[in-house]
């Protein structure tokens, strides 16, 4: 690995002295100057009418309508979840002679949070659910990556002339659900559709300045878990808890001990995160109940800190219930949710031709070094299908520069993704995707 490694560093210095041609460079950017107002347009309508994952109807029509304009061929509803209900995957194809096939991939679906930017073109959309109504938003910036991915098509159908062979474009639905990429592989996405030499995707960030971009080889984003803890007690009065066993107090004592998995159990180099997110017990203020429920999350880089840290969960789930006193029959239920996604990591040769694409086309000043993250996402899944093509993705800046830099230097807050104050800078972002994406299909296609 290392001197493929070498080989490649070599090759990027070689073509970064080369540079993209002045008159190539300056008609990607007049042609972006041309549509970006178009683009922050549609950029809003998106924020403005988020939909949750599986629930993704208008926004994949109105994705794969942009795409069937453009000349790809397009088809829609692709892809069909475990319980069996079809999703709205949308693939667009647009072929160009001899040459590899790219994929780039763009989520789409919206989280469940109240929005609270202030923004004129907040959502104002709001679900209802069996017992509550939620708000609905684009907390983490599908809509920034929708409207890249729909710029990147257009510019890649209009300059035709500097690339040859296969691109395909991926709108993804449910990747907050983590069940997106899972249903469009299981419909067959690399045998009915070209088989992809590489697949590519970019995700943004409020830890760069709208304008810039970043990239990072090897492991990018952390494997995800969930898990759901039952603890079963013996419910009764609150005037009289010596009669009960109480799952309340018996939780709250596996939610500090379960911290001691990353404090005293796993390698402080070994990236690892255990979150109890949610903890539900009791109906009233003097009734002790029968069940606590809590739901966690997990993260972890590597296969082997995954099996550890899970099997550390379940031996302190049972050891703090036994310890309580809670008999055989009535121990701890310990799920381990399927829809588990293994670590995202970018290939080692990938990454380094797109930074090489990424600094010709946005220049190196506005191309920083990435960190990995400790959040997840099933853009993984699509290197581990056959024919297994390398993959990568890198950073997309987003907020407004001039409160980036006043949170670099005050230590202000800035609110990022999953916030409900999370608002992109459009303009600029929109901009500098859209380039450095193109950039990157360009690349690869190169003639």
């Amino acid at each position: 690995m290392k001197t493929r490694l070498s080989c490649w560093i070599g090759i990027a210095s070689v073509l970064l002295a080369m540079g993209m041609p002045a008159a190539a460079q300056d008609d990607l950017d007049q042609r972006i100057d041309r549509n970006i107002n178009d683009w922050v347009g549609t950029y809003k309508h998106l924020h403005e009418h988020p939909e949750l994952s599986t629930e993704e109807r208008a926004t994949s029509a109105l994705v794969a309508a942009e795409l069937k304009k453009m000349g790809y061929e397009v088809t829609d509803h692709f892809g069909k979840y475990d319980s069996g209900m079809a999703a709205y995957g949308v693939v667009a194809v647009l072929g160009n002679g001899a040459g590899p096939t790219v994929y780039v991939r763009t989520d789409m679906d919206a989280l469940p949070v109240t929005e609270n930017t202030g923004l004129p073109y907040a959502s104002k959309v709001r679900e209802k659910r069996p017992n509550d109504e939620v708000g609905v938003m684009h907390a983490c910036g599908h809509d920034l990556h929708m409207t890249v991915f729909l710029g990147t098509a257009k510019m890649m159908a209009e300059t035709r002339d500097k690339w040859s062979g296969t691109l395909v474009m991926i709108g993804q639905p449910a990747e907050e659900g983590m069940g997106g990429a899972a249903a469009m592989l299981r419909e067959g996405l690399f045998t009915k559709f070209p088989r992809p030499d590489y697949v590519i995707a970019l995700h943004d960030s409020s830890s760069l300045p709208a304008g810039t971009v970043a990239w990072h080889a090897g492991p990018m984003l952390a494997g995800a878990d969930s898990v759901d803890i039952t603890i079963r007690g013996y419910g009764g009065h609150g005037a009289a808890p010596y009669v009960t066993k109480d799952p309340i107090v018996i939780a709250s004592e596996l939610v500090v001990a379960l911290q001691t998995i990353v404090s005293r159990e796993s390698d402080p180099l070994v990236p690892t995160v255990v979150t109890v997110g949610s903890f539900h017990a009791g109906t009233r203020y003097n009734i002790i109940p029968d069940e606590a429920h809590l739901q966690l999350t997990v993260r972890t880089m590597t296969p082997a800190q995954r099996e550890k840290v899970l099997a550390a969960i379940k031996r302190i789930t049972n050891g703090i219930a036994e310890a309580a006193g809670i008999p055989a029959e009535r121990a701890p239920i310990i799920e381990f949710v399927k829809n588990h996604v293994p670590a995202t990591i970018n290939d080692p040769a990938l990454t380094l031709r797109v930074a090489v694409a990424l600094e010709k086309s946005l220049g190196k000043e506005n191309v920083w070094p990435g960190q990995p993250i400790m959040a997840s996402e099933d853009f993984s899944l699509f290197a581990l299908e056959d024919p297994k093509p390398p993959i990568m993705m890198f950073w997309l800046g987003a907020p407004d520069p001039a409160k980036w830099k006043e949170a670099q230097e005050k230590g202000t807050r800035l609110p990022g993704p999953h916030s409900s104050e999370f608002a992109p800078l459009p303009e600029p972002a929109i901009r500098t995707g859209v380039k450095a994406m193109t950039g990157a299909a360009t690349e690869l296609l190169r003639k």
